[in-house]
């Protein structure tokens, strides 16, 4: 896999071309003040909006950050901005914290050819006791699945997950050609990880979201298995790449899976009142 002719497809089909998630969203390709990408969210969405795509230098850095600061903040709304490890200029990551953003937690862009990581897959053996299985499609089965889902990410982030599940689960409503849910189910029932693929049409990519899975379940390849499922989706559906913004724990799992770093990826925040 070439990793520069990679990148060169991502910040092109994913990044400056990224379609909004439902017709509630807006999607909007700026050119004044500099060439910029804005997403805004739905009225009472808990995330979602931000800058996601920029074509900066250093004469037209401040004057986009202070337009998007100025347009989120008249809404009364925070946001995040995006930064990609290539992103110009250089010391942008310093131009938005002096403007008052926060950054999280590093990630890392990983891509792998959907083929490869299905061969290196191949071998690998089932998780014991545990049953992989998309989203039930009754709506007792789906509504039952959701509140589960809730109770696996809030357990492993320690913290309310009711908005993003609620979000999701209305984005997969919306468009279930768009993304698919899978998870991870033992014998007494209860789901113990959860994750999706969301497919973006038009594109050489598929990418991975989810797989947080509770602690005591950990290290039996659940996590693994779930990357297959969605590879053969991703597979059925001809796509070449799946995509995935990586945490440090998952990032060596998936490089063993054949998937290479392309940049990294750090969100920073801001809030109304920084």
């Amino acid at each position: 896999m070439d990793v520069v002719e990679v990148l060169e497809a991502y910040d092109q089909q994913l990044r400056r071309s990224m379609a909004a998630p439902t017709d509630a969203w807006t999607v909007e390709l700026l050119t004044d003040p500099a060439p910029m990408l804005r997403v805004t969210a739905p009225d009472g969405a808990s995330w979602g909006d931000g800058i996601t795509w920029t074509d900066l230098d250093e004469s037209t850095a401040d004057a986009a950050i202070a337009d998007a600061i100025e347009y989120f903040s008249t809404r009364g709304r925070g946001f995040e901005w995006k930064h990609h490890g290539y992103d110009a200029p250089p010391d942008l990551p310093d131009r938005l914290v002096a403007a008052g953003f926060r950054p999280e937690e590093q990630e890392s862009v990983v891509v792998g050819e959907v083929e490869e990581v299905r061969r290196r897959l191949a071998a690998a053996s089932q998780p014991e006791g545990v049953t992989v299985r998309r989203l039930r499609e009754d709506d007792e089965g789906r509504r039952d699945d959701w509140a589960a889902i809730n109770t696996v990410h809030s357990t492993v982030w320690d913290e309310d997950a009711g908005p993003l599940v609620r979000e999701v689960s209305a984005e997969q409503a919306a468009d279930p050609s768009a993304m698919s849910v899978w998870v991870a189910e033992v014998p007494d029932g209860s789901l113990v990880c959860a994750a999706w693929i969301r497919c973006h049409e038009g594109t050489d990519f598929a990418s991975l979201w989810g797989g947080s899975t509770l602690p005591q379940w950990r290290g039996r390849g659940i996590y693994k298995a779930l990357v297959g499922h969605r590879a053969d989706e991703a597979a059925q559906r001809g796509f070449r790449y799946l995509q995935v913004d990586a945490s440090d724990d998952s990032r060596p799992i998936l490089v063993r899976l054949g998937m290479h770093l392309l940049t990294s990826t750090t969100p920073y925040l801001w809030r109304p009142g920084t």
